[in-house]
């Protein structure tokens, strides 16, 4: 088998501009293929960055009215108690769940103010001791929340740098007084998002997925109703444990957290969900963008606790651009047919050229298998060595791509290994009638056609 190897090595070294014109087919084809797949894979990815975040599993479950967010400031919904605390120990202890928070939220909130320093809008958290690690908030001054500050009612507040930059221009805010609708609390620190969320690469990217820049002030659940409203539901943030596991970390926690509301039907549930997926293909099919829906679902108004599924978002969006680049694989699947034949005739040529050669071996004692392996190993050798150029050019051409038009690329190393072996396969599919029309010569006739 060495010798076959070194042997056809020879012979396209012998035969360089005809060896790389018959193997320019295999080239192009692989070539293609390894670019259109990093592609692929580049775009999936900027898709799931765009709408999850780069490392970012998090799920948000919170109570929806058909397909629209229900706000407490519409007041408390009917028929939903709070989330017991046996829920949250139920789901906490799910195996794809990392961890799990429950909070309430005020968005847009704006009678917050130190003085005459006033936070225009910004959103304020009652959270509990889980939400700065699910969320993948970072305490950078002073303390986050203590386990005392709960039971003891302490009115207490953490900040986000914007929240603080506004409420204290002048710095000292670890420390300092700020009121949430004229209810005084200390600011005992400042936190800081270290999760990477979703990635902003054009204007309609920012009106979809943009997170609130406004300003973030979070105090303890247990203060909540000093400022609001007593018994108000929870909303719940669960970190899964891979981004793959999203989908159903939000079915399971939706699941439990809807035991809380009176008269839950999961079929209902369902009917809601279809029709928010409904309306949201509906604007993504009109607008060519997903743009969300605000509307209640025509035809169901039930409050129901749902998961917002971003990776559900992410796959169908991805399924959308692969369904296109998919049909470019065929096509490009084509130069490597065109290539495999010509590999075959140029076998055939081989063949032909060497009769002599082939008559004389077969005279001396070589074996049909022998003279099979030697042709069938030329031909192999071929397509593998324009499949490993091919693989070089597409990796080449990849970046070209990303560079020119600005379409992310992601090497595959499967595709890579995968357009090798094709290429291979290639040349023992097209190089096996040459090999099988020399191991059949017979000695004679070939030593008196030459």
């Amino acid at each position: 088998m060495s010798e076959n190897i070194r042997l056809a090595f020879q012979g396209i070294w012998n035969h360089k501009m005809r060896s790389f014109l018959t193997m320019l087919g295999v080239i192009i084809g692989i070539a293609s293929i390894i670019a259109i797949v990093s592609t692929i894979k580049g775009t999936n990815e900027q898709i799931l960055k765009s709408l999850i975040g780069a490392g970012n599993n998090n799920v948000t479950v919170s109570l929806k009215q058909g397909s629209s967010d229900y706000y407490m400031d519409y007041g408390l919904p009917a028929g939903i108690s709070p989330v017991s605390q046996d829920q949250m120990d139920r789901i906490r202890d799910f195996p794809d769940v990392e961890d799990a928070s429950f909070y309430l939220e005020r968005s847009w909130e704006g009678n917050i103010a130190n003085g005459s320093n006033m936070l225009s809008s910004g959103a304020v958290y009652g959270i509990d001791t889980h939400y700065l690690g699910t969320k993948g908030y970072q305490v950078i001054s002073g303390r986050p929340f203590l386990d005392s500050d709960y039971p003891a009612f302490r009115k207490v507040v953490l900040l986000d740098e914007t929240a603080a930059a506004a409420l204290f221009p002048d710095g000292g805010a670890v420390g300092g007084t700020i009121t949430v609708r004229n209810e005084p609390f200390t600011v005992v620190g400042l936190v800081r998002s270290s999760a990477s969320g979703p990635e902003i690469n054009s204007l309609m990217d920012y009106y979809n997925y943009a997170q609130n820049t406004n300003g973030v002030v979070m105090i303890p659940d247990a203060v909540w109703p000093v400022v609001y409203q007593y018994d108000e539901p929870q909303n719940c943030v669960a970190r899964a444990v891979t981004t793959n596991d999203m989908s159903n970390v939000g079915k399971e926690v939706a699941e439990v957290m809807n035991e809380s509301v009176a008269g839950y039907s999961p079929a209902e549930a369902s009917a809601g969900q279809d029709a928010e997926t409904a309306d949201a293909d509906a604007e993504e099919g009109a607008d060519g963008v997903e743009t969300g829906t605000e509307g209640t679902a025509s035809g169901n108004t039930a409050i129901t606790y749902r998961a917002e599924d971003m990776l559900e978002k992410a796959k169908n969006k991805q399924e959308l651009s692969a369904s296109t680049n998919n049909l470019l694989i065929w096509i490009a699947s084509i130069a490597l047919l065109v290539g495999g034949i010509g590999v075959m005739n140029i076998m055939l040529v081989s063949v032909t050229e060497r009769t002599a050669e082939i008559g004389l071996k077969k005279a001396l004692g070589a074996r049909k298998k022998t003279i099979l392996g030697q042709f069938l190993t030329e031909s192999v050798v071929l397509t593998s060595t324009g499949g490993v150029i091919g693989v070089a050019a597409g990796i080449i051409l990849a970046y070209v791509i990303s560079h020119t038009s600005g379409i992310p690329v992601a090497i595959s190393v499967p595709a890579i290994l995968i357009g090798v072996g094709f290429s291979m396969l290639i040349g023992i599919v097209f190089g096996l009638l040459p090999s099988v029309k020399a191991a059949n010569l017979d000695p004679i006739q070939a030593l008196q056609r030459e």
